[in-house]
């Protein structure tokens, strides 16, 4: 055994949780990925503390049966980094990037690190053009552009997996542009993550997406890789080959529930709910990997889906998400009760680079206005509901029916979709269906001339 290796190699000082502590690795790197030799069996661990004494090991498999007294650590000296190239395309990997298809891997066109970094503000470009997903309550209320970064807010037990596939069946670019999905389940349960692989083949989509799938069974520390292999992948599609790339990340309150246990485990100061103090941090490490690069074709656009605590809107984790990032979906368990799917409440969501988006040239001139009539009418509609709960619909006076009507209708006709397509033009002419029922002189929000031009001429 040569000088080199041997002054490589350290024994491990204990085990805590998913961590494996080494001693007299001062020379490790953060980042540096580690073989683990214990009782004829090799692991892989990343390094993410130096100390003095003691080094920090994130185990990316198992701790299970590691005994520290007869583990051996050797520091590779590489950091963790993933193979990449276009042939991904149609394949499912791991948390780690490793095939988890049964097929070979594929040639590699560069090895590029995970960790990957956020893109410079001076060469991020402006987001403008649209990403149809065809879903009415996206594409009409709360546009996608491409570059943006727009989470889902979920609650438990509500269809936000099954809104996440269609998206990635669905979702497509205007103008024949390269176009390609990357899909990460983080801490899947098994059955949802082979629904998610028959949706996608079934479909025909499979081919233009690439599927990373951490499942539940795996170990939590994987949870953290899978996101930034994704984006890696998204960003090597997207800069490399002039592709238009959404990113769907789901579930990432999995990811912050493996960050915490490994913060837990490093024994460091908890935050808020116990999560650590750099959850923000490490959140839009993530996030701010979205966007456009000036000179460059391609485009990273997030569609990250999260499921708030308690559905609790002010936890941690969508709190500081909604910080981050450029709106947000949030979905409803009352309309989920009614039956409506997508459940999707367009009051609380929104769509920051709406505007940016929509209009003459990139998608119709009656769009915006269509929408904040939409929203100005059914903000109306649900406070007349709150009212009719309290005095009774028989007491409502007749323009209180008619917002009544309308938010039920609004509901029914134009939220909910089932799992079917709905093209941006056929999103609109509902909501002029449902506009019909009110008198042109009351339809503030949109120009008199678009009224003419777009109204159903059966209107009364």
């Amino acid at each position: 055994m040569s000088d080199l290796t041997t002054r490589r190699l350290h024994p491990a000082a204990a085990v805590r949780g998913p961590l494996l502590m080494v001693r007299g690795a001062r020379r490790a790197r953060l980042g540096e990925i580690v073989r683990i030799r214990s009782a004829g069996e090799e692991r892989r661990g990343q390094v993410i503390e130096v100390g003095e004494e003691l080094a920090a090991i994130q185990v990316l498999e198992e701790t299970r049966g590691l005994s520290p007294d007869r583990a051996e650590v050797e520091l590779t000296g590489e950091l963790a980094s993933l193979p990449v190239s276009r042939e991904m395309l149609g394949r499912t990997f791991d948390g780690t990037g490793k095939p988890r298809d049964g097929l070979p891997a594929p040639i590699p066109e560069a090895l590029l690190p995970v960790h990957g970094a956020a893109m410079n503000i001076v060469r991020r470009e402006k987001p403008s053009e649209f990403i149809e997903t065809g879903i009415s309550a996206i594409d009409g209320l709360n546009t996608l552009v491409r570059g943006q970064k727009l989470p889902i807010f979920s609650c438990a037990g509500l269809p936000a997996s099954r809104l996440a596939a269609q998206i990635v069946r669905q979702s497509r670019v205007r103008g024949g542009e390269p176009f390609a999905v990357v899909f990460a389940a983080v801490g899947a349960p098994f059955r949802e993550s082979q629904e998610y692989l028959e949706s996608f083949a079934e479909s025909g989509t499979l081919d233009r997406t690439v599927v990373f799938l951490n499942r539940a069974d795996d170990p939590p520390i994987e949870r953290l890789l899978t996101p930034r292999c994704a984006l890696t992948c998204a960003e090597h599609l997207a800069f490399w080959h002039g592709m238009h790339v959404l990113v769907v990340l789901t579930d990432m309150t999995a990811y912050c529930e493996a960050l915490r246990e490994v913060a837990l485990a490093r024994e460091e100061l908890p935050g808020r709910r116990g999560y650590p103090g750099y959850l923000y941090t490490d959140l839009a490490s993530l996030f701010e990997r979205a966007g456009r690069l000036a000179g460059r074709r391609g485009s990273v656009t997030q569609l990250p889906v999260l499921t708030m605590p308690d559905d609790d809107l002010t936890h941690p984790i969508p709190d500081l998400t909604g910080y981050i990032t450029e709106g947000q979906i949030v979905l409803s368990r009352d309309l989920d009760r009614k039956g409506v799917f997508p459940p999707i409440d367009v009051l609380p969501s929104l769509s920051r680079l709406m505007g940016l988006g929509t209009g003459e040239g990139r998608t119709r001139e009656d769009h915006r206005p269509v929408s904040d009539q939409l929203y100005a009418f059914h903000a109306r509609g649900v406070d007349v509901r709150r009212m009719a709960a309290i005095v009774g619909v028989a007491n409502l006076g007749e323009e209180e029916r008619r917002f009544l009507d309308f938010s039920e209708r609004f509901e029914r006709e134009l939220v909910h979709q089932g799992g079917s397509f709905r093209t941006l033009e056929e999103t609109l002419s509902t909501g002029w269906r449902l506009l019909s029922a009110f008198p042109p002189s009351t339809l503030t929000r949109v120009k008199a001339s678009l009224v003419e031009r777009y109204r159903p001429e059966s209107a009364p």
